[in-house]
């Protein structure tokens, strides 16, 4: 877990807030959002607000009070402590990449597997970077899809010892996704004290909750476990294609859904999400890492600020097809604002590729790169006597060098960021070391790391229940 104290890049005046302010309350009180599941229509109608079939329309002030109830900041435990985290304020929280259907590895795409979810999940416990293991690192299509949540889960509650997000497919999902967490933290009590998974809610932009999504959202509030209520806007096909219309539209989604959290179970932790980019007009395909989203995501960060919420947002996002230069420089686009804007939940830091559509093995390690290198470009320089070196000048004098004075030999090791990927050896060196690229050292660093991994322990009372409840769930499913 990074705790990022580096002054924030704010790029909204006073004045533009008021008048964002001023658009998601005219949309969330004059047109209305959509809830396509009856419970919550209904308790949006207990608190007095206005309801025409399943279309709420919902007094701003009324919004704000609910928004209010949601905590500030809030912890999330790990099985293993040392992983616990904290979301809010200056902590920053990276998982990696979620929900693609195909997997590249070297020159082959092809479906996801539940081997390349396991694989997956490996390194996300294996890098330190990552903080969570994710939810659905990739969709492994060769497992049976009423049950294939149950693997998932299994998959990252005992191949990782970090914390993991839930499935939402369903609400059945959901409560298996919750039942599977009690198991292993102890019970219903312990996670509602302190929770132990964070989940994602979609909005079905433009001003849609869909059944699905409402349905685990009900079950996640009601135990208490974090959900990420996430406007899904690519401007010019799920939002107007102006920036600031596309911020007024993900603050009344945002709002609204977090306002639904807080009536369902006062006090629930949420997250404010955005997954804010735009298309390309002439093709109609999704953009990412363009300049259009590093701007949304900017602003999306101050004004969760303003509104008191931690939020999610940012993530190593790509169209590139293949791991590239376009799917380096992309991602740094959108990695490098998610640092500026101080981030709380990153989703996609590592492995995206593709529009989200593939997770890639080689995407990973470069993302985990850029994440090493970020973090240490996002730590406050600390300048004193010791660093200052004079003692190094006496000693050098004039016209000399420095590799063997004496703070050079005290601090080498450790005074300069050390490459995970990247090649600093001179041409000759390299072409007797293959004359690799970046994607084929990344190819290699996944293999040994692959290789080397070591499956943290676990109780095998605790380990056998959860294959209990996975066998037993997965013939009451009828796989």
């Amino acid at each position: 877990m990074f705790v990022n104290t580096m002054p924030r890049y704010e790029i909204l005046s006073a004045d533009s807030i008021a008048v964002l302010d001023r658009g998601w309350r005219r949309i969330v009180s004059e047109i209305g959002i959509q809830f396509a599941k009856p419970e919550a229509v209904e308790l949006f109608a207990k608190a007095g607000q206005q309801v025409d079939g399943d279309v709420v329309k919902l007094d701003p002030e009324f919004v704000l009070e609910q928004v209010a109830k949601a905590p500030r900041e809030f912890d999330v435990q790990a099985r293993n402590p040392a992983h616990n985290v904290h979301i809010g304020g200056d902590h920053m929280v990276f998982s990696p990449v979620y929900g693609c259907p195909f997997v590249r590895e070297g020159d082959v795409r092809r479906d996801a597997t539940l081997r390349d979810f396991r694989q997956l999940a490996s390194l996300s416990q294996a890098y330190d970077e990552l903080d969570s293991a994710g939810g659905v690192i990739c969709e492994p299509n060769d497992a049976p899809l009423d049950s294939r949540h149950l693997d998932m889960i299994y998959a990252l509650q005992t191949l990782t010892d970090k914390i993991y997000m839930g499935n939402v497919v369903s609400g059945p999902n959901a409560a298996d996704t919750i039942k599977m967490t009690e198991i292993l933290f102890g019970g219903r009590a312990a996670i509602e004290a302190t929770p132990a998974t964070i989940s994602l809610i979609n909005c079905n932009s433009p001003l849609r909750w869909d059944d699905r999504m409402l349905d685990a959202q009900f079950e996640y509030c009601t135990a208490s476990q974090p959900v990420v209520l996430t406007p899904f806007l690519l401007m010019g096909a799920m939002s107007p294609v102006s920036i600031p219309a596309a911020l007024a539209q993900q603050l009344a989604e945002a709002l609204s859904g977090i306002a639904l959290a807080q009536l369902i179970r006062p006090g629930c932790p949420v997250i404010f999400g955005s997954f804010l980019s735009n298309i390309d007009m002439q093709s109609g395909s999704p953009s990412f890492g363009t300049p259009e989203s590093a701007i949304g995501l900017l602003c999306t960060g101050q004004l969760a600020r303003h509104y008191g919420l931690p939020f999610r947002t940012g993530g190593g996002l790509t169209s590139s097809q293949t791991c590239d230069a376009q799917a380096a420089y992309e991602s740094l686009m959108t990695l490098l604002p998610t640092f500026l804007a101080g981030t709380n939940w990153v989703m996609h830091a590592a492995g995206w590729l593709e529009g989200g559509l593939v997770s890639c093995y080689e995407k990973f390690i470069v993302d985990i790169e850029l994440l090493r290198m970020l973090r240490v470009q996002f730590t406050p320089l600390e300048i004193d006597e010791a660093s200052l070196a004079f003692g190094a000048h006496e000693e050098v004098g004039h016209g000399g060098h420095f590799l063997g004075a004496q703070h050079t030999m005290e601090r080498f090791r450790e005074c300069f960021y050390r490459p995970l990927l990247s090649s600093t050896a001179n041409y000759e060196r390299w072409l007797k070391l293959g004359g690799k690229d970046a994607t084929a050292r990344a190819s290699e660093i996944v293999a040994k790391k692959l290789d080397e991994y070591v499956q943290p322990p676990l109780d095998d009372a605790v380990r056998e229940e959860l294959e209990e409840f996975v066998v037993r769930r997965r013939a009451e499913l009828g796989d």
